[in-house]
This record gives structure tokens, C-alpha cells and sequence, in this order.
């Protein structure tokens, strides 16, 4: 039993064809329009309104760890909202060490706060504007 011929594909450049060469054949005449650009109000640019600064952060969770920790209690700060950039989770982490008191480090886009006080770093991160949802 003998295999059928296979039709070859070129897959060498063709000289003075360029990096979009294989795409010249093709008709683009009955495709639609694409989006339009969305025209902003003056006042929406201005204000500079983003994710970050509003009152409404999102939803945040709270637990306690103990474990490979030889024992110590962490209340780990995690699931922050996606908009929210690595500088300010590490400012927010900041505010918590001085309020508290307390060590503690960024990791992963979580803050791992050392000690047992989660009353009050949900006080804080209800007062930063966050949801707290988890440990009290």
C-alpha cells in the first residue's frame, strides 16, 4: 500500500516579499468597518477617576496561619481586585505595619501581617474602603 502524494506548501520567503508577503493575495473589500473610537467628556478626563483612588476597592479576604511557621500566628490579606498595582498594595501593606504595630511582608499580591489582630486590620482595610470578607 503505497501513501498519496501530499501537496507541498512554500514556506521560504520569496525574494523583495517582505515579512507580510503571504497576506498580499487576500480581498479585504467585503469586510465591515471596525469599532469607532469612543469620544471621552472633558470632565471624565480631567478628573482622572481610576480603580485605585475611589472609595470602593473591592473585596478583600482575611485568614490565620499557622502553618511552617514554627507555630507563630499570620493574618494573610489576599484576592485583591486585579486594577489595584503592586505599588499600591505594598503602600496599603505600609499603612498596616505602622497601624498595627507590628512585621510583616508583600508576597504574591498578598500582605502577610505577623500577630494575631485581625479586628484591627479589618478596621483599617474597612476604613482603606475595602470589603472584608473572612476571620474578625
Amino acid at each position: 500500500m503505497s501513501r498519496p502524494n501530499k501537496t507541498k506548501v512554500q514556506t521560504h520567503a520569496q525574494p523583495g516579499g517582505g515579512l507580510f508577503a503571504a497576506f498580499a493575495g487576500l480581498e479585504i473589500s467585503g469586510l465591515p468597518d471596525g469599532p469607532q473610537p469612543q469620544e471621552t467628556s472633558p470632565s471624565e478626563s480631567e478628573s482622572g477617576a481610576s480603580h485605585c483612588t475611589s472609595a470602593k476597592r473591592g473585596r478583600v479576604v482575611l485568614r490565620r496561619e499557622t502553618a511552617h511557621r514554627g507555630g507563630k500566628c499570620v493574618i494573610v490579606v489576599s484576592d485583591f481586585d486585579g486594577a489595584l498595582d503592586e505599588t499600591f498594595i505594598e503602600a496599603l501593606a505600609t499603612r498596616l505595619r505602622a497601624a498595627c504595630g507590628c512585621g510583616g511582608a508583600v508576597k504574591n499580591r498578598t500582605i502577610e501581617m505577623q500577630g494575631d489582630q485581625p479586628a484591627r486590620i479589618r478596621e483599617l482595610l474597612v476604613a482603606e474602603g475595602f470589603r472584608v470578607a473572612g476571620i474578625s
